[in-house]
């Protein structure tokens, strides 16, 4: 639900009454916490805010927020816990136990197939379906995804611990907690792992499990569902890393850090990440005749675009956490740019040395992506949205049809107010209409006098401006509209387009909504 970037609807501190309410409902929702637990996750006197967002699919959902930690979020009127609260009272839910290359998967939006579950001695947790439950890693009791029970515990050992698990809401890594402080899981010892040799956070699993589990991930990859094929072709790929650690044990940790530098996006890397994009955007994206260029703009426009497929730039994800504080090192100690506050507040790059040696050496990736790089919030594979194309057309009427018969357009021919312009000036044209002493003005013959003017003016009228020409012209054809989306057929109507407007309201406690109007 969480593995790309939500939109923020509102975030405003809780009321009294609410607070009150929310206390209840998680004492209803988990009530084996005690009543200081209760207090200590919603006290009486600390900020707590409520924040209302749209996931990335359109689900309204509801956080509540506590030190910028968000708590608990409640979905179709029901609370869930997040892994920050998890990993404080890690016995809040019933648990499923899989093994730690499975994380990434769940992370990047994946359900947890039972195949990837490690039954413990003490058996599965007695669960019915949507019942609320977290999901573990064998080596530690620090919860790292939330969900609800796919089918009832009784279902699965039927199944053979075949099929989908838990259908995952919420993992350690997703948006949902990177809107909080960011901090890691801690380290709680699995009694259910003591047996296995645990070197800091690295496990080594013994050739029968890896086998086993691998078997497992080969059984549902026959699954019809191609989504669930994918998962477990994915799964397959990242057992067979962890069979060949088994086979060179002096290289598992290497492998290991590899792995979670993969996952976690460590400074180092993103900084690299974001010095190549730079200099790429420099050298093959601004041209001269662009300074000065907004700082927003080159980063939206060019650094964004110079990104390598299947990686996402991230600012606040560097050692530089600021646009503003990396440009100010481009400029300090790389000479590369001029960075000037032309307007308070805004920045702009105002010079760029393409001279520099570090620009000149560097050579553009043969890899680069630009079409995947633009999804910013990492949505890669998605198109993106273009609004559709509303134009005003007008529609020969029976008494303008004499006017077009010369362009072969009949009554009901729904055209642009540019060709209407064309039509009636080569009309003018063709038939010597044009006033010999003022070329502004346009001699009115029998076929104009019919179709513009009326009665009351045949005697008077003699000639019309061009301006009073084209005005009188589409004053009396039809209006129309054509609508058209992208990769579809233009839509065409009769009739006007109301025009939808738009109004800020200032509200109770000073807040502001939008108000629209047909």
């Amino acid at each position: 639900m969480f593995a790309r970037q939500f939109r923020v609807r509102s975030n405003t501190a809780i009321k009294g009454s609410d607070r009150r309410k929310l206390k209840a409902d998680i004492s209803t929702a988990f009530p084996s916490l005690s009543a200081d637990e209760l207090s200590e996750l919603v006290p009486n006197k600390e900020e707590l805010n409520v924040v209302k967002i749209y996931t990335h699919k359109g689900d309204a959902v509801t956080l509540f927020v506590l030190h910028k930690n968000p708590l608990f979020f409640e979905l179709e009127k029901r609370l869930y816990p997040t892994v920050y609260v998890l990993w404080r009272y890690p016995a809040l839910l019933p648990t499923f136990r899989t093994w730690p290359p499975v994380l990434q998967k769940l992370i990047g939006g994946a359900d947890l197939m039972l195949p990837g579950v490690v039954v413990p001695s003490s058996g599965l947790p007695d669960l019915k379906q949507g019942d609320c439950c977290a999901v573990l890693l064998v080596n530690n009791r620090a919860p790292v995804a939330v969900g609800t029970a796919a089918v009832s515990s009784a279902e699965m050992r039927s199944l053979g611990m075949k099929g989908r698990g838990v259908c995952v809401l919420h993992t350690y890594m997703d948006s949902l907690w990177s809107f909080g402080d960011k901090s890691g899981p801690p380290s709680l010892l699995d009694a259910e792992s003591e047996g296995q040799e645990v070197i800091g956070e690295q496990y080594e699993v013994d050739e029968e499990e890896n086998e086993g589990v691998e078997k497992c991930f080969e059984e549902v990859q026959q699954s019809p569902s191609g989504t669930v094929t994918e998962q477990a072709c994915a799964a397959v790929d990242e057992l067979n890393l962890a069979e060949r650690q088994d086979e060179k044990g002096d290289k598992c940790n290497e492998d290991e850090e590899v792995n979670q530098d993969d996952q976690k996006m460590p400074q180092e890397i993103m900084d690299a990440l974001l010095l190549q994009c730079f200099l790429h955007a420099l050298k093959s994206k601004v041209k001269k005749s662009e300074l000065p260029l907004l700082t927003s703009t080159f980063l939206r426009n060019h650094m964004f675009s110079c990104c390598p497929s299947g990686k996402q730039l991230d600012i606040k994800k560097s050692s530089y956490k600021k646009l503003s504080k990396f440009l100010q090192t481009m400029q300090k100690q790389h000479n590369l740019v001029q960075v000037k506050e032309l307007t308070k507040g805004v920045e702009s790059i105002v010079e760029v040395d393409w001279k520099n040696p570090e620009l000149r050496s560097f050579h553009v990736p043969e890899d680069t992506d630009a079409e995947a790089a633009l999804a910013q919030d990492g949505e890669e594979g998605e198109t993106p949205y273009h609004p559709p194309e509303i134009k005003t057309l007008y529609s020969v009427s029976a008494r303008l049809e004499p006017l077009f018969l010369d362009a072969n357009k009949r009554k009901g021919t729904m055209l642009e107010p540019a060709e209407v312009r064309n039509i009636v000036t080569e009309y003018v044209k063709r038939n010597e209409l044009v006033d010999n002493n003022n070329k502004n003005y346009v001699t009115i013959n029998p076929t104009l006098c019919d179709c513009l003017l009326e009665k009351s003016e045949y005697q008077e009228v003699e000639s019309l401006k061009w301006d009073d020409l084209f005005s009188r012209t589409l004053g009396r054809m039809q209006e129309c509209y054509q609508v058209v989306f992208p990769g579809q057929a233009p839509i065409k109507k009769k009739g006007h387009i109301e025009p939808i407007d738009i109004s800020v309201a200032s509200r109770g406690s000073n807040k502001k909504g939008f108000e629209t109007a047909t």
